[in-house]
C-alpha cells in the first residue's frame, strides 16, 4: 500500500512516467478567470499538474527592491514589491482553483513562499510542495516545510552540492522528514542552452540517492527529450495562454499548443527509451528470415557424399534454419539423403 505522503503516492519515482508540471506560475495576471483557464488548458496539454505561486507579498520582499532584468524587460518602472502585489494569488482563490483542477483531473499546487501561504496549502490538501530554488539557502523555512510531512520537490538553481547538501540536511532535520525530489534548474528567462549542463541531472541523483528531474526554462522541447534520456523522473515548465501578454514571466513560457508538442515528445522518448532489456522485438521477428543467414546446400550432392569445403554455404533463403555458427560441426558428415542445392541444411539429413 503506497503511503500518501509519498512522491509515489502523487505519481512520482523511478521507473514511472514521468510527473509533468505546468508552472502557470504569476500568469494568471491576477485574474481569476485566467486562473481557471489556465487550469482547463494544462489538463488538455496532457500535464500532471498546473502549479501556481502562493504568497503574501509583505513576506516576501522589501518595498524598493529591484527587479531582475528580465522583469524589467517585459513589465513596467515599478519596484519588485509592486509588482509582486499585483500578482497575488489571492487566498479566497485557491480551494476554487483546487477544485476546478480536480474536477479536470489534474493535480493543483502551488509554490508557498511564507509561512501562511503554507499553511494555507496543507489545509487545502495539497498532494505535495514544490519549492522554488531561492529558498534552497533559506534553511529555517525549509525546516517548516519539511515538518509538514508533505513530500518535496526543490528546485536547484543558483545552488552548487555543498549548498544543496545543506537544504536536505535542514529538511532530514526535522522528526519525521519527508521524501524530497530534486529539480535540476537554471535560473535564468530564458535559460542559455550552453549553460544548461543536462549532465547535472545524473550528478544530483549519484550525489544525493533521491528522484531527480529539470525545471526548464529554456526554448523548445529539445531539453525535455534529453532529460527523458538522462532518466529525469520530474518536468516543469512555465506554462501561458499567450506569451504576448503583459507580465514578467509570458515571454518566457510555452503556450498550450506547443506546451501539448512538448508532452507528446516527453511521452514518446519514454517509450523509446523502453526497459533496456536486449532482444528481438515484435516488429523485427517477420525481418529475422529476410537478413539472416542460414545454412543451405552449395551444390547438388548425392546421398552418401560426406561434407567439404563449399558443400555448404551460409546464405540469405527467406526461411527459418541453423546459422552459420553450425557450418563446422557439417564438416566431414556424411548425408543420408541427396542434398540440392539452396536448400536449407537439416540435422535429419545427415547419418
Amino acid at each position: 500500500m503506497t503511503d500518501r505522503n509519498s512522491l509515489a503516492s502523487c505519481g512520482i519515482g523511478e521507473g514511472r512516467p514521468c510527473y509533468v508540471i505546468a508552472e502557470a506560475g504569476v500568469n494568471h495576471n491576477g485574474n481569476l478567470e485566467t486562473a481557471h483557464r489556465l487550469i482547463d488548458a494544462a489538463a488538455k496539454a496532457g500535464a500532471d499538474a498546473v502549479k501556481f505561486q502562493t504568497w503574501i507579498t509583505e513576506e516576501v520582499c522589501t518595498q524598493g527592491a529591484i527587479k531582475a532584468e528580465y522583469q524589467k524587460l517585459h513589465g513596467g518602472d515599478e519596484d519588485q514589491f509592486t509588482m509582486l502585489k499585483g500578482l497575488e494569488l489571492p487566498f479566497v482563490w485557491h480551494s476554487e482553483l483546487k477544485a476546478h483542477a480536480e474536477e479536470r483531473k489534474i493535480q493543483f499546487l502551488s509554490t508557498p513562499d511564507d509561512v501562511a501561504s503554507l499553511r494555507l496549502l496543507c489545509d487545502l490538501g495539497v498532494p505535495l510542495i514544490k519549492i522554488g530554488s531561492g529558498e534552497v539557502s533559506n534553511l529555517p523555512y525549509l525546516a517548516k516545510i519539511a515538518a509538514t510531512g508533505k513530500p518535496l520537490i526543490l528546485s536547484t538553481g543558483m545552488s552548487d552540492l555543498a549548498k544543496i547538501a545543506r537544504a536536505l540536511q535542514a529538511i532530514r532535520s526535522v522528526a519525521q522528514p519527508p521524501e524530497v525530489a530534486l529539480l535540476h534548474c537554471v535560473t535564468a528567462y530564458p535559460a542559455p542552452e550552453e549553460e544548461m549542463n543536462l549532465r547535472c541531472i545524473a550528478t544530483l541523483r549519484e550525489a544525493f540517492q533521491v528522484p531527480v528531474g529539470l525545471s526548464d526554462h529554456t526554448v523548445g522541447s529539445l531539453a525535455a527529450v534529453l532529460g527523458v534520456g538522462l532518466g529525469m523522473t520530474v518536468y516543469e515548465k512555465h506554462f501561458t495562454l499567450d506569451r504576448r501578454m503583459p507580465g514578467p514571466d509570458h515571454a518566457a513560457s510555452t503556450e498550450p499548443e506547443p506546451f501539448a508538442a512538448l508532452v507528446a515528445e516527453i511521452r514518446k522518448a519514454e517509450r523509446m527509451m523502453g526497459d533496456g532489456v536486449k532482444g528481438t522485438t515484435a516488429s523485427e521477428v517477420t525481418n529475422v528470415a529476410v537478413v539472416q543467414r542460414v545454412l543451405v546446400y552449395g551444390r547438388n550432392l548425392a546421398a552418401g557424399s560426406a561434407i567439404q569445403e563449399g558443400d555448404i554455404k551460409a546464405l540469405r533463403c527467406g526461411q527459418d534454419g541453423l546459422g552459420p555458427a553450425e557450418l563446422p560441426r557439417f564438416q566431414g558428415r556424411v548425408l543420408r539423403t541427396a542434398g540440392v542445392v539452396d536448400a536449407v541444411v537439416r540435422e535429419e539429413d545427415f547419418q
